[in-house]
């Protein structure tokens, strides 16, 4: 796979490189965010490894950049910043995966490929319908009945999530490992509270819930 590391380490970037090339991927890097963008809006790459604490424009601040700008390659961003809240900040902010600092070159090669495997956007349809709901996976939109409902960008992984497995019940552990990508304590309560911010925006006020509750299961969404 091909793969685009921002890093502005040096030494750390050089070893990095090395070890993802070694791993059997294509590696191209570069240390600025200005550098980043323009790479990541002019090449192909599979996946981008975003340092996030990078003088100037940092690594959050390009992966908005690149979201908002209608970039979807799969993204992950390497950090120190190891705190609850960073890694949520991250994650809203469009990352699809979090590695804290320092981090062994196992795991990052490992979560390189557990990325690689997920299908490329272009196999997803652009949108889905669930009854009156209807997520656009490039404008990144939803409505339902009409009605365009603003998720933040976790919301949206979520629903997505469960959307691409509608009439199926989804565990808590198929979304921390797909949705969290398992950065989060299994004990924590982020699934459940993410769950009632979406199902309060989705469902309230429009008479019928879509999201419902398999009771010592998990989630389900249906029309």
């Amino acid at each position: 796979m091909k793969l685009l590391l921002l890093e502005d380490d040096d030494a750390t970037r050089v070893q990095a490189a090395r070890q993802l090339t070694a791993a059997g991927h294509v590696v191209e890097a570069c240390a600025t965010g200005p550098e980043a963008i323009f790479m990541a809006t002019q090449g192909d790459y599979g996946v981008l490894i975003l340092d996030r604490m990078v003088p100037g424009l940092d690594g959050l601040s390009v992966l908005k950049a690149l979201r908002a700008a209608g970039v979807r390659t799969l993204a992950l961003l390497l950090t120190a910043m190891d705190g609850i809240d960073d890694r949520v900040e991250g994650l809203e902010a469009g990352a699809d995966d979090y590695l804290v600092k320092p981090f062994a070159a196992a795991e990052l090669i490992a979560r390189v490929n557990a990325l690689s495997r997920r299908p490329p956007m272009s196999d997803t349809a652009v949108t889905a319908t669930i009854g009156d709901l209807t997520i656009d996976r490039v404008k990144r939109t939803v409505t339902r009945a009409g009605q365009r409902i603003e998720l933040q960008a976790q919301e949206f992984k979520l629903l997505d999530y469960l959307i691409q497995h509608s009439g199926e019940v989804v565990t808590r552990t198929m979304l921390l490992e797909n949705v969290w990508s398992f950065h989060f304590d299994p004990q924590t309560n982020v699934i459940e509270s993410h769950m009632s911010r979406l199902r309060a925006k989705v469902d309230r006020g429009f008479g019928r819930d879509l999201i419902q509750t398999v009771r010592g299961a998990g989630y389900r969404i249906d029309d």
